[in-house]
């Protein structure tokens, strides 16, 4: 399913977070996620930080962020030390947040015209 924008110039947007759920725009996602102003990469199949992989970082680098931000559920978890690094190595900064914390972020410079990317990782349901 396709999501649009409300008006015209508007990005997507994240409305509410829950445990187990991110709702953009108007639809409900209950698995994790990948987030930019423009595109939802939905079944994004991680379910944990501590599985994320460089295979990931190459995913995300593709969709062209200047930041990504990984919201990591209910509590704050740094991913490995290589994924960090390897975000860094491609000239893409990288913030770990909860899920909460990860969507505000988000919110705010997505509406400034920043290219940010959210990773929402919902566990397994």
């Amino acid at each position: 399913m396709d999501l649009s924008f409300e008006h015209p110039g508007e990005y997507l947007f994240v409305r509410r977070v829950g445990a187990n759920t991110v709702t953009i725009v108007d639809r409900d996602f209950h698995k994790s996620l990948l987030l930019t102003p423009e595109k939802v990469v939905e079944d994004w199949p991680v379910t944990d930080a501590k599985q994320l992989t460089l295979s990931d970082v190459a995913l995300i680098a593709e969709l062209k962020p200047e930041l990504v931000i990984i919201g990591t559920g209910e509590r704050q978890v740094f991913p490995p030390a290589e994924v960090m690094a390897g975000f860094l190595r491609q000239g893409i900064g990288v913030e770990a947040m909860t899920n909460g914390s990860a969507a505000r972020t988000y919110s705010l410079l997505a509406g400034e015209g920043r290219r940010v990317l959210a990773a929402f990782i919902l566990p397994q349901g």
